[in-house]
């Protein structure tokens, strides 16, 4: 399974229920006494960190880790592998309830911010600023804001994540469709015919579900919520627009298509297949599956716009290292230092040679192994150039309803052909009310 695919999966996704406790820390009292620094045999700070991620993306943070330990004689991380994002943020909350939890941990936004509002995570905000070391303009913004909860900081983001156009090249040429002729989803869409002619199926598949269907929508302007966070605005004119468009494509001119269904990433797997082999143009795809694609046979840009003169503003991810609050102090100190280490320039740069994520750092693009990779695989540079216009996923406050009426919603325009306003209006009635539960 690649990681972070689903963009909104876990943007959206509520906080999940509590989970089986595999933790190494020692337990120790509660209440007002702080936990002591747990150290190795030779005397060296021992910081534990809970992450998940395939097989590419384990054994890159495991050589990053190894790294640390290398590089100086103060701290020593130790890995605990978790099966996803979902089990290890199960499994910190259980484990902080038990006073045993990790110091570092590698999670998603929402669970960043859950545990951030009730305590659970360090507070960054006066550690990154009296650091002369810290680099905080280096950040991505996109990235850096999601670590934010109330105005302080709470986490550093480790990798980032987009969805980009990844088309195919042969088939392109032949239909003389140019990527600098695809400035909108329309001039996307109005390529049809050529790529038809020139032997393909479909002239694009995006990706099913809610999440590009999404990012196509914030970038024609919508929003998810009222400023006030009281109304649910999903069956707006900016949604309904895009959305029908979409329901047209696919079911009425059928000059777009889905796979749906089947087992775990099944139809993300049909639908990249699909764009290597030239029955479709091209497919919308996470950043991340770069690791699994041929460049000479597909090639990678941005996201178009939504209308004629506009800016596309897709959403970008990220996936968040947070310190957890119960270590000792020694413990915050290492875990912050390893941390920094993870995301400096050069540590980026190989995580994104690597697994196809985004770096979170604008100059890791600087470094000699990112512009000598760069120069002969340009398309790793196409998702680090969206996240710098790229959109903060909007946070589902009710834990999940709003994002489960649009995955319904989604599923009636893309597979049933219900009108959208329809299916978004329906949608809408059931979001606003989870939303006024939740509110009062």
């Amino acid at each position: 399974m690649k990681l972070g695919k689903r963009i909104l999966t876990g943007i959206l996704a509520g906080a999940m229920t509590l989970g089986a406790l595999t933790g190494c820390k020692a337990s120790v009292n509660t209440g007002s006494a702080k936990r002591e620094a747990t150290k190795t045999a030779d005397g060296k700070i021992e910081i534990e960190f809970w992450f998940a991620g395939g097989k590419t993306a384990v054994k890159v943070i495991q050589g990053i880790v190894d790294d640390y330990n290398n590089s100086q004689d103060k701290y020593f991380v130790k890995t605990v592998v978790q099966a996803d994002y979902d089990e290890t943020y199960q499994k910190l909350q259980a484990s902080i309830a038990g006073n045993v939890a990790p110091d570092v941990a590698l999670i998603e936004v929402v669970p960043t911010y859950n545990l951030a509002q009730k305590g659970l995570l360090t507070d960054l905000t006066d550690t990154i600023a009296n650091d002369s070391d810290f680099d905080k303009s280096d950040y991505i913004d996109v990235f850096m804001e999601q670590g934010i909860a109330d105005g302080k900081n709470y986490a550093i983001p480790a990798y980032g994540t987009t969805q980009v156009f990844y088309y195919n090249r042969a088939l392109f040429e032949k239909a003389g469709v140019k990527e600098e002729d695809i400035k909108t989803w329309n001039d996307l869409n109005n390529a049809y015919d050529k790529v038809k002619a020139a032997g393909g199926t479909y002239v694009w598949e995006p990706m099913w579900g809610p999440d590009n269907l999404v990012d196509v929508s914030i970038s024609n302007g919508a929003k998810l919520l009222s400023d006030d966070g009281k109304t649910v605005l999903i069956n707006s004119p900016e949604w309904v627009e895009v959305w029908d468009s979409f329901g047209k494509w696919i079911n009425t001119d059928k000059t777009m298509a889905i796979h749906s269904g089947g087992e775990g990433w099944e139809y993300w797997y049909s639908t990249m297949d699909d764009a290597v082999n030239g029955v479709a143009g091209g497919y919308t795809g996470s950043s991340g599956d770069q690791a699994d694609l041929d460049f000479t046979v597909v090639a990678a840009m941005e996201q178009p716009a939504w209308k004629e003169g506009g800016v596309a503003t897709p959403t970008a991810e990220s996936k968040n290292l947070v310190s957890v609050n119960a270590s000792s102090d020694e413990e915050k100190a290492g875990a912050y230092d390893f941390m920094k280490f993870f995301t400096n320039p050069e540590n980026q740069a190989n995580w994104s040679i690597n697994t196809g994520y985004v770096p979170v750092r604008s100059s890791a693009k600087d470094t000699e192994s990112y512009k000598a990779y760069s120069s002969e695989h340009p398309e790793i540079l196409v998702p680090l150039a969206q996240a710098q216009h790229a959109s903060v996923a909007p946070i589902d406050p009710t834990g999940g309803a709003i994002y489960d009426a649009l995955k319904t919603a989604a599923d009636k325009v893309e597979i049933e052909g219900v009108p959208a306003r329809e299916a978004l209006d329906e949608a809408c009635k059931t979001a606003q009310a989870a939303l006024d539960k939740f509110n009062k």
